[in-house]
């Protein structure tokens, strides 16, 4: 395990998707999420409330955890890489068993998307401190637990990218594996939380997961009045973070299980 963990960092850091992946954290942390601090959630079309309230403040945060899908997509191309490059024989000759090949992928990848979301919680942190105190705007919510929600959505981060590698390990091909990250996430789940009954269900949703790790029901609330139903009684955040990590776990187990002949062409 030792080996194949240090043959994956050697493999990643030869790579340029990596750092272009934190700059991409701060871009989002510091730059797309400080530029919509700055203007205001009272200012979006359509208004929210501002950063000077609770639900403005948890509003705009997990607005943030919506940009999931770039490490999801990170982890995905980082395994359908080997597919497409045909290196995945090589990698699968030189540590025939396929588990031991995933699980130190995995960790390797978990490593990552802690250095990814510490970036955008970190740089989100500054820019949101930094925008507050120019503007003179008191926030909503104490700083102790502005830091402990950036903290949920770090941690959303890691395993988001955790779930892309699962996935890139069950379909293998690049497309493929995008476009069930990104399609599901913003279009599939959406699409079902419009249906009435099958929105009962978002809770143990990977959306849903994530709303309870992030604390976002701003999405939730909105989709259940719209519906005129109940509110979402979303799981809380510890079991959020297990529930993903399981669907990461889940695609990652069902990709040992399929047949090593179809990496080895």
């Amino acid at each position: 395990m030792n080996l194949l963990i240090r043959a994956e960092f050697r493999r990643l850091l030869a790579t340029r998707m990596w750092g272009g992946l934190l700059l991409a954290a701060a871009a989002l942390g510091g730059g797309m999420f400080g530029a919509m601090a700055l203007a205001g959630p009272e200012n979006f079309d359509p208004p929210m409330p501002g950063l000077d309230t609770e639900a403005g403040l948890r509003a705009i945060l997990g607005i943030l955890g919506y940009t999931a899908f770039v490490p999801a997509a990170a982890g995905a191309l980082a395994v359908t890489s080997e597919h497409r490059h045909h290196t995945a024989a090589v990698t699968f000759l030189f540590a025939p068993r396929r588990g031991r090949v995933l699980a130190a992928k995995l960790a390797t990848y978990a490593v990552v998307g802690l250095a990814y979301g510490l970036v955008l919680a970190g740089t989100a942190a500054v820019a949101l401190f930094a925008v507050a105190a120019a503007r003179g705007v008191p926030l909503g919510l104490p700083a102790t637990t502005v830091l402990a929600l950036l903290g949920r959505i770090a941690v959303a981060m890691v395993v988001y990218l955790l779930l892309g590698a699962g996935v890139g390990a069950l379909v293998h091909h690049q497309i493929g594996a995008l476009c069930v990250v990104t399609g599901y996430l913003y279009v599939g789940e959406p699409v079902l939380m419009m249906v009435p009954g099958v929105n009962t269900l978002y809770p143990i949703l990977p959306g849903g997961a994530t709303a309870a790790l992030t604390d976002f029901t701003y999405v939730a609330d909105a989709i259940s009045a719209e519906l005129g139903s109940g509110a979402v009684h979303l799981l809380p955040p510890a079991a959020g973070a297990l529930l993903l990590t399981a669907y990461a776990v889940a695609a990652s187990a069902i990709a040992v299980l399929l047949p090593l002949r179809r990496d080895v062409t």
